[in-house]
């Protein structure tokens, strides 16, 4: 595999790993008990921390994508594998 396959499959899972972790954690200002700023949407948050955010992506992604590139080297799971419909019967003539 190209390291260019492997850098745009690193940004995929990064990306993607980032987006769904973005409401973990995440407090309002009424949960946290703090004042809201006149105009404020009720559903802002008050304690959001990109940094953690961005580490806890990188951590996860980087897992990932080595799993993806060692199970596209070995081969571990094929397509065969994720077959869920079985075959079906034989139709006989009458």
């Amino acid at each position: 595999m190209q390291w260019t396959s492997i850098a745009a499959i690193y940004l995929l899972f990064w990306v993607m790993t980032a987006f769904m972790m973005l409401p973990f954690g995440i407090r309002t200002h009424d949960e946290v008990g703090e004042a809201r700023v006149p105009g404020q949407a009720e559903s802002a948050p008050a304690n959001f921390r990109p940094g953690k955010l961005l580490l806890r992506a990188t951590m996860i992604s980087t897992v990932l994508t080595v799993l993806f590139v060692l199970n596209y080297e070995y081969g571990w799971i094929g397509p065969d594998d994720m077959n869920i419909f079985p075959e079906p019967p034989e139709q006989t003539q009458r």
